[in-house]
């Protein structure tokens, strides 16, 4: 999942700031470009291993659409998955062939799986940017070059079946909701710290939105009234202090100011090579300044967590994306520890905050349950 702003999954610059200057020396060059940390992409042809299932009756499809790579699974009614294919977006070459690799992606799905389009109970595709989703159009989406773009109707008229578009952060949460952490809950908050961070609301099993767009822009909710700009135009939002970006950004000074180095062994001040794993290794061969700028930083997303626990009660409150899958246990027991200062005392005992499960699945698997969720669930309760 790409989590994933003023669109959730879309880049932010954050540039760390200023060292002071000391005997003519400047501060670490930086590199703010997105930073996507995705599994390898297997050549040629560009799909993955077969898994080999098969599955009698109805299929559901799950799709997650991402800049950099597309993952499109077919699961059966129980959400057992009975084939796979991935393949890389390829942005740069434009909607039209996008838009092809797309119906392909599904289309080799589908034939892995030994099933037609006539198979297809529903499909539900997990998209970043920002959407119209009672017309299933992408409006903007920069990691894409989309605008205006009708997937739903597109795949509908390719497939003739039922197509749900979602954004992919709550999509992602959707999934934990179904099938992972929060699996039982009455209502799940869901928190993905990335290049910016993501956040999701699943309440009795519907997804709190707006009345056309996703909402839950948790990494725009002001921390710091004077902090750092933002890629959003405005100051101090969560992400500008507790994203993987602000932390590498952080990290990098760290490295420069001659703090940490394992991690100036490891990767430098480039934050292209400051990644999670990085940064969870040299906490673990002790970077104690790198272990305090990502406590800093849970402690952020606690003090989030403790403000949509008075705003909302949610039951189980998940965590996920790379970083934290890196470090579950520091960023989860510091987050929920702040929390717990910011809330209510009333609330202190009535959630719980967890690492995600499902990991890259969260969006391919959520956006195939949420695909059952309006296209059967809704039909049996009416």
């Amino acid at each position: 999942m790409n989590i994933p702003q003023d669109q959730k999954t879309s880049p932010v610059e954050i540039s760390p700031e200023p060292v002071p200057e000391t005997n003519g020396s400047s501060t670490p060059e930086v590199v703010t470009e997105e930073i996507v940390e995705t599994e390898e992409i297997v050549e040629p042809e560009e799909l993955t291993e077969k898994s080999g299932k098969k599955s009698n009756g109805k299929i559901w499809i799950g799709f997650d659409l991402g800049g950099t790579k597309m993952l499109c699974k077919a699961y059966d009614a129980k959400f057992k998955e009975v084939a796979f294919r991935r393949r890389k977006t390829k942005s740069r070459k434009g909607e039209k062939s996008i838009l092809d690799r797309i119906v392909d992606t599904i289309e080799d799905t589908l034939e892995e799986a030994g099933k037609t389009k006539s198979d297809i109970a529903g499909i539900g595709v997990g998209c970043p940017g920002i959407l119209d989703l009672n017309t299933g159009t992408i409006l903007n989406a920069p990691n894409l070059g989309w605008k205006k773009t009708p997937l739903k109707k597109i795949l509908f008229e390719k497939f003739d079946c039922p197509v749900v578009i979602g954004n992919d952060v709550d999509l992602g949460v959707y999934g934990e909701y179904s099938e992972g952490a929060g699996k039982g809950a009455n209502s799940v908050l869901g928190i993905f710290p990335g290049t910016g961070i993501g956040g999701g609301f699943i309440y009795q099993g519907q997804i709190l939105r707006g009345t056309r767009s996703s909402c839950m822009e948790i990494g725009h909710v002001c921390v710091q009234a004077d902090g750092r700009m933002c890629g959003c135009g405005r100051r101090g939002c969560l992400e500008t202090v507790a994203s993987r970006l602000s932390i590498a950004a952080q990290a990098a000074q760290a490295v420069y100011r001659g703090e940490a180095p394992v991690l100036r062994e490891l990767a430098g001040t480039n934050l292209a090579d400051i990644r999670s794993g990085a940064i969870a290794e040299s906490i673990e061969k002790g970077d104690e300044s790198i272990k305090e700028i990502v406590i800093t930083a849970a402690e952020h997303i606690g003090r989030a967590i403790g403000n949509m626990v008075n705003l909302l009660a949610p039951e189980v409150v998940v965590l996920g994306g790379g970083l934290v899958e890196a470090m579950p246990t520091l960023i989860v027991d510091t987050a929920w520890n702040s929390s717990k200062n910011q809330c209510l005392k009333s609330s202190e005992d009535s959630y719980k905050v967890v690492a995600a499960k499902l990991g890259d699945d969260s969006t391919v698997l959520g956006a195939a349950c949420w695909a059952k969720h309006t296209f059967s669930d809704n039909q049996k309760k009416g």
